[in-house]
């Protein structure tokens, strides 16, 4: 699907690589999230001199995720540019260059599919909260503090830190 034919590289120049990605899709699986709808990803294709093709677009789709404080599902809006660099195997001293990637020399095409992972790996906030003003679950019972209040005590202290307090009170 995100594949990048080298011939057609060579003879236009610039390619476009554009897909609709579905959320059911093996590409999206075993993400920190899961995507509503599509990914639509919008990528051009480029020769930058040297061997080296430059692939530059973004990324975009409405990602759902978990808050991380009270675990209520939350909608959120990726919108990622990206630019991947790809250089031969056979290029002298590209192994010392984590930024780039690689590509076979005698291959008729490129996939562009677990880059663009990569990139949405890197690119979901794993911190994500409903609102800035969340109050999470309660550490005792478990109960969301957004939409009920719970009967736990809020003086207990934890047990654990009776020698440390100990400490500080001599």
């Amino acid at each position: 699907m995100l594949r990048l034919e080298f011939a057609r590289l060579h003879r236009e120049g610039n390619v476009q690589v554009d897909a609709r990605v579905p959320a059911d899709d093996p590409l999206l699986q075993g993400l920190e999230a899961s995507f509503e709808g599509f990914l639509e990803v919008f990528l051009r294709a480029s020769h930058a001199g040297s061997g080296e093709i430059v692939v530059r677009g973004t990324l975009n789709g409405t990602l759902r995720q978990e808050c991380r404080r009270c675990l209520e599902p939350v909608s959120t809006r990726l919108a990622e540019e990206v630019t991947m660099v790809f250089v031969p195997s056979a290029h002298p001293g590209a192994e010392d260059d984590g930024d780039v990637r690689f590509f076979k020399n005698n291959a008729a095409e490129l996939d562009l599919g677990e880059p663009v992972r990569e990139e949405l790996i890197l690119a979901i906030d794993p911190y994500v909260v409903c609102d800035p003003d969340c109050r999470g679950l309660c550490p005792r019972c478990g109960a969301n503090r957004n939409t009920e209040s719970c009967a736990c005590a809020g003086s207990e202290s934890d047990p654990r830190w009776d020698a440390l307090r100990a400490k500080r009170d001599e």
